[in-house]
Formats: structure tokens, sequence, C-alpha cells
């Protein structure tokens, strides 16, 4: 597991700092002068897990092209590729690879950033630290009560997923060899805000969100006694990590559409990716 971690961590990263459209226009170091040009809307819809990292980036680019707005839509990230396949967005968000056919729809994809996912508990949790398996084991229903971790809790353990479609749930089951066994009667949410809010309430609860979006309102646990930090997904010990991937249909969007996505692989881009996820270009 340790070793394909690293192995997509490398591919990712070498993809990214290839050419990012069929011309091969790179990235530059930043937006450049403003200028008065047509104002335009850039219509970006998908993944919740990309979306606080895409807000960050609209914010700062549309201060230096101020022609240009930014609409963004966390819809999930199967709705943001569909979404950019059908042309109702222009940018589609994936916290997911493509799957084959999704591959096939003639949509070009544009790695952005790299990002662990974190599993998390209540604050007032006593453990620390998760296998792989015992992860694995309590979202299959395998281990139901808290006692079976750890002597300092009992209680059954409230199992708390994304819903069908997200790609934090698609990676997460993907990474720790999940798919289709989740426990019946799991709690499943939209949204990775929505995910943090049940843990921080709920004593017994266990998630997982991006770990971008962890914060002090819940409880990170290390897996396989590795802690969950940028730091550790770069060196590949950190074992649940995914890309964020921007997608486009084909090589038709527009030049301001065009320039906005170099400009998030630009230096300026990448500054902003690094304050709490990990650049490409690491």
């Amino acid at each position: 597991m340790q070793r394909k971690t690293r192995g997509v961590a490398l591919c990712l990263a070498a993809m990214c700092l290839g050419p990012v459209f069929a011309g091969g226009a790179k990235a530059p170091s930043g937006a450049g002068p403003e200028v008065k040009d047509a104002p335009y809307t850039i219509e970006i819809a998908g993944s919740t897990s990309v979306t606080p990292l895409m807000e960050l980036l609209a914010a700062d680019y549309t201060q230096v092209r101020r022609n240009v707005k930014i609409n963004i839509n966390g819809t999930g990230s199967s709705d943001g590729i569909n979404a950019a396949a059908s042309g109702t967005s222009e940018v589609g968000m994936s916290s997911r690879e493509l799957n084959p056919a999704e591959k096939g729809s003639a949509l070009t994809e544009l790695v952005i950033a790299i990002d662990g996912i974190a599993v998390i508990v209540h604050q007032t949790n006593p453990l620390i630290d998760l296998s792989i398996e015992a992860c694995r084991d309590i979202y299959s229903g395998k281990i139901q009560d808290w006692s079976e971790l750890t002597p300092e809790k009992q209680g059954k353990i409230a199992v708390v997923s994304r819903e069908p479609g997200s790609g934090t749930r698609g990676a997460f089951e993907e990474l720790i060899a999940l798919k289709g066994k989740l426990v019946p009667g799991s709690i499943e949410f939209d949204g990775t805000g929505a995910v943090k809010a049940e843990v921080s309430r709920n004593a017994d609860a266990i998630g997982y969100i991006s770990l971008g979006s962890v914060d002090s309102s819940v409880k990170p646990l290390a897996i396989e006694g590795v802690e969950a930090r940028s730091a550790n997904v770069i060196n590949g010990t950190y074992q649940i990590a995914r890309p964020f991937i921007l997608v486009t249909r084909g090589t038709s969007a527009h030049e301001e559409t065009r320039r906005f996505l170099e400009w998030v692989l630009s230096d300026a881009g990448q500054a902003i990716v690094r304050k709490s996820w990990i650049s490409v270009k690491d």
C-alpha cells in the first residue's frame, strides 16, 4: 500500500509538470498585469473536497483578472465530471480518479493538488492510531464497538460516510479495499462540512474528510502509526491519499478559462495549494 501511494503521488506530479493542453501551453509565473478585457464568467462544479481550495484560488485570481467572475458549486465529484462532459459547467472538480467510461468521454484532466484523507473522531475519543485493516473492519461492520479498539472507551461505533458518487468516498473505499462492503446502517452525508459537523457533535462517531479540511473541531487519527500530515503524504508514509483533478471537455475551454487553469499550476497558484494541501510541484 505504501509503495503504491508513493508511486501514485510521483506519477501525478509528473503528469502536472507537462503541458496543460494539447497545444503545449505552460504555466506562467503569475496571471500577468490587469487588462480591460470583456467580462467572463467561469462556471465550476463538483467535489465538495476540492471546493475550499478552488474558492481560495478563485478569490486570489479574480483580484488580478477583475474582468473574470468564477462561480463554484460543490455538488460532488460525479456531478462535476458529468457537468463538464455535458457542458453545463465549463470545469468539473473531482477528488477521485476518473473511471474508464468517464475517461472515454473526451475530457481533459488536470491534477492541481494531492490531498490526504483524514480519518476523524470526536475530540474526546482516546484512540490515537488505527491500522488500515481496523479501519476497513469498522466500515464493513466487523468491528462495531469502541471497546474492541481501546480499553478506555465503550459504546457502539457510529459509522459516518459520504454519499454515493462522492469522490472522497470513492477514493477512501478504494484505498482501504472497502468497495461494496460498507456496513448497512451507516450514516451518509452530502459534503465534507456535514461529516465534520456530525463527528464533532457525536462522541461515538468516526468519519473521513479531506486532510485540508481538518480543524480543531475533530481529531484526526494516525494510520499505521503515521500522523495525518501533508509532509507524510509527500514522503509516502501516510497511505490514504488521492489527487484533486479539474476536468474540461476536450480542449475547447474558453481563453479566460485556459488562462485561469494555467495560473493554478503557476508558482502563485501552487503557493495557495501549499497552505493546506500538497503542491504538484513539491
